[in-house]
């Protein structure tokens, strides 16, 4: 289940920013920094319960403002501090009327042209990790949930950005590399010694970035600038596909930034079935867009007042959950119903409030003109719609997870990972007993 956006490289991935919360894969919890006076606060939301509720942590002193916090599954929550070129790491939980905290250590970046921050949370929701992105290779560091406290687990060359978890293990994982001017999306395998190969190359001379992927369709949601150098799309594919990428012309919406942030999880084998959560930024203010690989529509939905906007997370069953804040209600969970896959009416159904928005507190933004099913009429060809542009994988760039069932996880490392399933080129693979549609 893909659950958050992260915060991009400036200039480079063409995102909204950071997203208003972190959310376990699972759902269980989230995580913010929440406004208190003149300072942020972390605090954890608690969503698996009748009504979501919100606990504030003020842990450390008044001169170690948290930069980043991320929750566990087991609902402590990690937090990143910056401290004159050491970033620490602590643990924080709820103790009656206070705070606990448990240090876990400190990554130095003596550099300062290095930038670390936290990589989304990783499927599983024990462990927790951060990329440090030096001038030359970035380093992938084990912050939380180690059995040998902090650890840097694999050292890239080039400059990193991005983060999408390909499995359910919390091993493979896709980074956006930048070297000699161009970025190309690699794997890198945790359970190998941080063992790295291609993932997506489009062409010789495209920048080609995994933002978003589903282990369980292979569903990737990419960005590139093959089909048009120099400007940025959306596109989507599927690991382990011949198939080539598409770039569907319905996502390009007018002087507006479309950022995926959530993909629906349980789709096995349908991936052009899955529905992906977009947040559309225009000059109206910043909406929801749901829209599916085969269909060739975007459906507009205004965002509920207060969204912490690019957070989310779909159930397998169609609800997009979106968390938001306001005076009235400062810990609510907004359900978006998708259109033709719930009996109930589609729409927005905002949980709770309590009781009705203040006076003269700001409603949500209106979607444009034009809003709702965007159809551009006709069903989904076989050989690919006529609005959907596409482009081949360079052969033996994109690659295949073979995943099957009954292939043992290792976790992270250990003596049997060298029996685990590992990416193989598609020139390679042995298609012939994958199932294809």
């Amino acid at each position: 289940m893909t659950v958050c956006a992260i915060e991009p490289e400036a200039g480079h991935e063409g995102g909204a920013g950071r997203a208003g919360c972190a959310i376990t894969a699972d759902g269980c919890y989230a995580a913010r920094l929440a406004p208190a006076g003149d300072s942020f606060v972390p605090e954890r939301w608690t969503l698996d319960g009748p009504e979501p509720y919100a606990v504030r942590l003020p842990g450390g002193g008044p001169g170690e403002p948290c930069a980043e916090v991320q929750p566990l599954s087991d609902g402590r929550v990690l937090v990143r501090r910056p401290a004159g070129g050491r970033h620490t790491f602590s643990l924080l939980y709820p103790t009656g009327p206070g705070t606990g905290e448990l240090p876990l250590g400190a990554v130095a970046c003596p550099d300062e042209d290095t930038r670390l921050r936290l990589l989304p949370p990783a499927p599983g929701g024990e462990r927790a990790y951060a990329l440090a992105v030096g001038p030359r290779s970035t380093a992938v560091w084990l912050v939380a949930g180690g059995a040998f406290g902090l650890q840097q687990l694999a050292e890239v060359p080039g400059r990193c950005s991005g983060g999408a978890w390909l499995d359910r293990e919390g091993r493979m994982l896709a980074l956006d590399r930048e070297m000699g001017g161009r970025s190309k999306a690699v794997v890198v395998d945790l359970g190998r010694g941080g063992e790295m190969s291609p993932l997506l190359q489009i062409a010789e001379g495209s920048d080609d970035r995994v933002l978003l992927a589903d282990p369980d369709s292979g569903l990737l949601l990419i960005r590139s600038d093959a089909p048009s150098p120099g400007q940025d799309r959306l596109g989507w594919g599927v690991l382990g596909s011949t198939l080539p990428v598409r770039f569907p012309r319905c996502l390009r919406l007018a002087d507006c930034t479309v950022t995926p942030f959530a993909v629906q999880p349980g789709q096995l084998l349908t991936p052009e079935r899955c529905a992906v959560a977009l947040r559309v930024d225009g000059a109206l203010g910043s909406w929801i867009g749901v829209w599916r690989p085969a269909e060739r529509r975007v459906d507009h939905f205004p965002a509920p007042a207060g969204w912490l906007a690019g957070s989310g997370l779909w159930t397998a069953e169609g609800e997009l959950r979106l968390p938001y804040s306001t005076g009235a209600v400062p810990c609510g969970v907004a359900v978006l119903r998708v259109p033709g896959q719930e009996r109930r009416r589609a729409g927005l159904d905002v949980r709770p409030p309590a009781r009705p928005a203040r006076s003269g507190e700001r409603a949500a933004p209106a979607a444009p003109s034009g809003s709702g099913p965007a159809a551009d009429g006709g069903a989904p060809s076989p050989n690919g719609p006529a609005d959907e542009e596409q482009l081949p994988y360079c052969s033996g760039d994109m690659t295949d997870f073979l995943l099957t069932p009954h292939a043992a996880s290792t976790g992270q490392g250990g003596s049997g990972a060298s029996s685990a399933p590992r990416p193989v080129p598609l020139q390679q693979a042995p298609l012939a007993r994958l199932v294809t549609k």
